[in-house]
């Protein structure tokens, strides 16, 4: 049988999955559940990027006008530091690993790789990314600097800013049966979260629109898979722009 492989736009977990029991697991009696099974990778990660195509999708812009506005969105200057994040999973769920670039007064500073898992899942992966950006935020504030947080991760943000107070609230349970995923991650990036909220700015950014900071840490979350790193890693100096863009994307 060719192999295949399910994107999930909408369900317990989002992504792009090759093994069916593991999707229908995400999706079966998910409300308003969305997905769709392709036969080559490189479909499904087009069609991961936007809309589903059938008649319940609700229709997105164009790549070029996604791209637009996202830039419009995205101020570096605003704040002192902007940290970028992005998780890499190959396949998914797969080896898996996290990348953060890092703005200081709108210009690059460092970026970092790793915590690589060879059984991760692309959420898992971007809840990690997502982890150390708050540790990183937290330093900077503590040093009196402001801070902005951008993410690709619908899903890791709604964990930890959202759905995190619900769960919470309810022992970390989830309304309808069934165990909260990458629960511990959630509850130590919650907790980190909660105490600076105030002070700190996080926004979602779009993907793989030619955004500087995003197409960067997605760059160091696949170096990071590449490498094997289980620890979280300082890229080396001095950092090159084009070579790091040059390295394979997620």
């Amino acid at each position: 049988m060719a192999k295949k492989y399910y994107v999930v736009w909408a369900g317990r977990e989002t992504g792009i999955f090759t093994s069916w029991d593991y999707t229908k697991k995400q999706v079966d009696k998910f409300p308003q559940a969305k997905y769709k099974s392709f036969a080559t990778e490189a479909e499904a990660k087009a069609a991961f990027a936007k809309a589903p195509s059938y008649s319940t999708a609700t229709k997105k812009p164009s790549t070029s006008k996604t791209a637009a506005k996202a830039s419009l969105d995205i101020d570096l200057s605003r704040c002192d530091v902007s940290i970028f994040t992005d998780g890499g999973c190959e396949p998914n769920p797969g080896k898996a690993g996290s990348g953060v670039a890092v703005y200081i007064n709108a210009k690059l500073a460092e970026l970092y790789y790793g915590l690589y898992n060879p059984n991760g899942t692309n959420n898992s992966a971007e809840l990690n990314a997502l982890h150390q950006a708050l540790l990183i935020a937290e330093k900077a504030l503590k040093q009196g600097l402001t801070v902005q947080i951008l993410s690709d991760s619908q899903y890791s943000l709604n964990c930890i800013t959202n759905w995190a107070y619900g769960w919470k609230a309810k022992g970390w349970k989830r309304k309808v049966a069934g165990d909260i995923k990458n629960l511990d991650i959630i509850q130590q990036s919650h907790a980190l979260y909660d105490a600076i909220k105030d002070k700190l700015a996080i926004q979602h950014v779009a993907a793989h629109v030619g955004i500087e900071g995003n197409e960067l840490a997605d760059r160091m979350s696949i170096y990071a898979i590449d490498q094997q790193n289980s620890a979280f890693c300082r890229y080396p100096e001095p950092i090159v722009l084009s070579d790091i863009l040059s390295l394979r994307a997620g």
